[in-house]
């Protein structure tokens, strides 16, 4: 290895802290990776997690990778010396595991990239024992694993606090004994839940290429895997376990406060993935605030429904308390109220971010949003009243059963809440900005509306255009969007089954051309973008059991479409 990027790695590892450098020998060893940029995976507190359960098994060793950066910056995980680990620059092919955390689809090509770069066969059926064990886990994996069901040689599932040390026992337990790895998958699916080896499972299809069943090869596997939940998240602190520079909130130290939404948003996979509703105590909660105000003056407060927290305002007060400042996600609109905006204004947030959605009360509540335009207003004139000079909205378009007066909708509310923002300005300090975040709406697993189709891209995009025209010219209301050609992408990944698979392996081939790999690969992917689902159908992601019934799901979904 040259000295240069042993040098690079010194460097990243000196701003560090928190970071574990164990000394190789006997350890089992497992580099974990982000598929995306250091920046963006040392935010994400699921990845932090699994690095330190990883690291707290007595017998194994966790390091770190991330997807080779543009520029300079890309020697310190490639080069010459192939893709290495950050803590002892260590080739990804001496592992004994590739670990990848995963929580967008849009990152998919970026695990296939990272694999190729090791110079490891992408393939599980081409791998042999010399190769690392690669496993996945993340919420994108959770709903749906199965585009990259062929390249994975063991998903690990849902929470993995539990599951996680039980799967290092069975992978220190088939050393010792001398297990090969197919008798370890096997052994391993046949004994924990949350585990899903998909080698062990046949996927046959019909004519008309819908999946006529999915069924264990061999005797004796669960039928489906099974999702368990930790019950109790107080037995563990979920926070920020390395504090790194060079990151989107770097100043921020993170503690997860919840798990589980009880609002049933029609829309959103976290709220029925992550049922039921798991409160972390107050006492837990500020044990994780005191260890993070030694690192930095900002604690982040993270969660489904972090404002639905009944401890919020006594925590945020005991934050501001020690003279630091609180961070808040997306604020549950109907949770807004005088006491709570004078907690996010002591607290130093400049900017709250709140989540109408839709523009019209019909989609609200097509979506199951729960709040009216009255609630809406009223929340964002007590934030003007308290001088919060910089809102945030998130709306959605392309929703199921929307229509041109839904687009003008938003455009009315923006205009409405604007209106009543400056009024609440007037004579004070000039109101600086409204944001508007416009995102395609995306049929997510496991949601009553997975069985939806996604919004055609370019009449997606005209209504983008619609809403930046109406605000062209004003200066106080910004507006920012996904590209729609990308969230066709993210459905195919969101929606397909094990034939994606193909496509994934020609995008990697051509190195990112999606244009020239759909045409390539004999597969429509509009079959799992723009088809709407019959209820009666086997779905990709049937063969996972979340413990939330499909009739539930049918049930809220018929809802939906008789508002529409």
């Amino acid at each position: 290895m040259d000295w240069k990027l042993k040098k690079i790695c010194a460097n990243i590892l000196e701003k560090e802290t928190g970071y574990i450098k164990k000394i190789w020998g006997e350890y089992n060893t497992v580099c974990l990776a982000y598929p995306n940029r250091y920046s963006i995976g040392m935010t994400n507190l699921g990845f932090q997690t699994v690095y330190k359960i990883f690291n707290d098994q007595p017998s194994f060793l966790c390091e770190r990778v991330f997807l080779p950066a543009s520029g300079n910056d890309a020697r310190f995980v490639s080069g010459t010396a192939g893709i290495v680990s950050l803590e002892n620059q260590k080739s990804i092919t001496e592992f004994d595991i590739l670990a990848f955390s995963v929580s967008f689809e849009n990152d998919y090509p970026n695990i296939l990239k990272i694999i190729n770069l090791a110079k490891i066969p992408l393939l599980a059926k081409d791998r042999s024992g010399k190769n690392p064990l690669i496993i996945g886990g993340g919420i994108a994996l959770t709903l749906n694993p199965e585009p990259l069901a062929d390249f994975f040689d063991v998903f690990i599932l849902g929470e993995i606090e539990e599951v996680l040390p039980r799967f290092c026992s069975k992978f220190e337990e088939a050393r010792r004994f001398g297990y090969g790895r197919k008798q370890f998958l096997k052994d391993t699916q046949e004994s924990l839940n949350n585990i899903y080896v998909p080698s062990l499972y046949e996927v046959n299809y019909s004519t008309e290429n819908k999946i006529q069943s999915m069924k264990p090869r061999e005797d004796g596997l669960p039928q489906k895997i099974k999702i368990k939940r930790v019950k109790n998240i107080n037995a563990f602190p979920t926070e920020e376990v390395i504090s790194a520079p060079r990151t989107e909130m770097e100043d921020m130290f993170l503690v997860e406060v919840n798990r589980g939404c009880a609002r049933g948003c029609r829309f959103c996979a976290a709220g029925f993935v992550y049922r039921p509703v798991r409160l972390r105590g107050i006492a837990e909660i500020l044990e994780s605030v005191n260890r993070g105000l030694k690192k930095k003056k900002k604690i982040g407060l993270i969660g489904t429904a972090v404002s639905d927290h009944p401890d919020l305002k006594n925590i945020c007060k005991y934050i501001i308390a020690k003279k630091a400042q609180t961070g808040l996600g997306s604020l549950r609109i109907d949770q807004i109220n005088e006491s709570v905006v004078e907690i996010i204004r002591d607290g130093g947030i400049e900017t709250v971010a709140l989540a109408p959605e839709a523009g019209s009360q019909r989609m609200r509540d097509v979506l199951g949003k729960g709040i009216t335009e009255e609630d809406i207003i009223h929340a964002t004139e007590l934030l003007a009243v308290k001088d919060i000079s910089n809102i945030r909205l998130y709306f959605m378009i392309g929703l199921p059963g929307e229509d041109e007066k839904d687009i003008d909708a938003i455009i009315e509310l923006t205009k409405k809440i604007q209106h009543h923002i400056r009024s609440k300005f007037e004579g004070k300090k000039k109101f600086r900005r409204v944001t508007l975040s416009i995102n395609q709406f995306i049929p997510k697993p496991f949601t009553p509306f997975q069985w939806c189709s996604l919004d055609n891209v370019n009449i997606a995009g005209r209504k983008i255009r619609k809403i930046k025209d109406a605000f062209r010219r004003d200066k106080q209301i910004r507006i920012i969007h996904d590209v729609p050609k990308w969230n066709y992408v993210q459905t195919l990944l969101s929606q397909g089954d094990r034939q994606v698979g193909k496509i994934l392996l020609a995008v990697n081939r051509l190195e990112g051309n999606w244009a020239k790999a759909l045409k390539e690969v004999n597969i429509n992917p509009d079959f799992y973008v723009y088809r709407q689902k019959q209820f009666d159908e086997i779905l990709p992601w049937d063969i996972i059991d979340i413990g939330v019934s499909p009739q539930m799901l049918i049930s809220e979904c018929k809802k939906a479409m008789k508002i529409i």
